[in-house]
């Protein structure tokens, strides 16, 4: 049972800790009664809880930090890790070094969070004195992995980023100015200017199937299903290593066109072997780095064909919204494209979709309302608004 005393000058907390340890706690110069009632609430919970630990003993934030990154490093692909550490290393342990972990609370966080954004980071390099919101909102989601590791660990209670608003990222439709998506006559100009067969290949299938970079580089010859006109996605090829699809909707069957599957089956012809079996290989066989293949194969072709730079993703996106121009239903959309959810599809193509649809509007009026098949429900909309507007 802990009590509070007054002891020369100051408050002191004195109990027993869940180990029978006796201890003692000394408020600050100042405090007063009611907050060392406060303090000692505090202490009681955490000990009931098996939590408590000596101030003196509390890690500080950046030594916790190493221990999850270390925990974390084996289960994750090297670029998410690369990420999480970039995060840690370049704005977490910087801002919260001198804090033991149980000082990293919510008004602290809040704090980083309005530095973060007004560029007022202490960063040696410039660029991660100031954090835009997207990026922030990722930072905050490594913070949090790094706080619900130390609630495992018994260091605090409660992850307080859980009630840290995080701001409003832009969805990729909002970024106009980072998404190019091609029109079909730019296509066909892309795949004259492709520098060799396979870049031929490599760009119609990204086009006609929406497949990330990955994918492609990862694919098999034995992926593809011929009779079905169909790829089998099973894996991605990511940083110099092969690994599983990132979700279960990223393994899927994407249905191939005519014209793509006569260029693939004149590919294999010409394609070098390897003992991986690769449908886009480098000459002797292994696997394309993306670097390479945006480098001297992606980049030169656009310059070639006279159009603006882009990112290999575009080709995904190009590839949805042709889907969405062509009026296909959106859920079939979301399971070529991979998406866990057809509100990812949504958020990021829903501003593609045609929000003024009169025709289905009118059939709709026709089929609630009735009339006879020769009359009413021949109107053409054009007909239609005519009648509304002299109203």
């Amino acid at each position: 049972m802990a009590c509070v005393r007054y002891r020369r000058g100051r408050w002191v907390i004195d109990f027993y800790d869940q180990e029978g340890i006796r201890r003692w706690h000394t408020m600050p110069k100042g405090s007063t009664r009611n907050e060392a009632n406060e303090k000692c609430g505090e202490v009681e919970k955490q000990i009931r809880h098996g939590t408590y630990t000596p101030i003196k003993d509390m890690p500080p934030f950046p030594k916790v930090a190493d221990s999850w990154l270390a925990s974390r490093e084996p289960n994750l692909r090297h670029s998410t890790f690369r990420n999480y550490k970039g995060h840690a290393e370049n704005y977490l342990k910087p801002y919260f070094k001198n804090l033991k972990i149980n000082q990293v609370n919510f008004d602290a966080i809040e704090t980083f969070k309005t530095k973060a954004l007004k560029g007022e980071l202490p960063a040696e390099k410039e660029r991660y004195r100031k954090v835009n919101p997207p990026t922030l909102r990722k930072i905050l989601t490594t913070l949090g992995g790094i706080l619900k590791y130390a609630v495992r660990r018994r260091y605090i209670e409660y992850n307080p980023v859980r009630e840290i608003e995080k701001p409003k990222a832009k969805t990729l439709h909002d970024a106009n100015d980072e998404i190019a998506v091609l029109k079909p006559k730019e296509i066909r100009v892309l795949l004259d200017k492709a520098g060799s067969q396979k870049d031929r290949a490599l760009f119609m299938a990204a086009a006609l199937t929406g497949m990330r970079e990955g994918e492609l580089l990862g694919l098999k010859w034995d992926d593809i299903d011929w009779f079905n006109c169909q790829i089998h996605v099973r894996r991605t090829y990511n940083n110099g290593r092969f690994y599983d699809p990132k979700t279960k909707y990223s393994r899927r069957k994407v249905d191939l066109a005519p014209e793509l599957v006569r260029e693939l089956k004149k590919w294999k012809l010409a394609c070098p072997r390897g003992e991986l079996n690769l449908v886009f290989p480098t000459e002797i066989g292994t696997p394309e780095s993306q670097s390479n293949m945006l480098r001297r194969r992606f980049h030169p072709a656009l310059r070639r064909a006279g159009l603006p730079k882009m990112r290999f993703h575009d080709l995904r996106h190009t590839y949805a919204s042709l889907l969405i121009a062509q009026g296909e239903n959106p859920k079939y959309i979301q399971t070529q494209l991979g998406h866990s959810s057809i509100q990812i599809t949504m958020d990021v193509y829903g501003h593609l979709m045609d929000t003024v649809n009169r025709e289905a509007a009118s059939k709709l009026g026709r089929t609630v309302l009735g009339g006879n098949s020769e009359g009413d429900g021949s109107k053409t909309v054009a007909e239609t608004k005519k009648e509304v507007n002299s109203l």
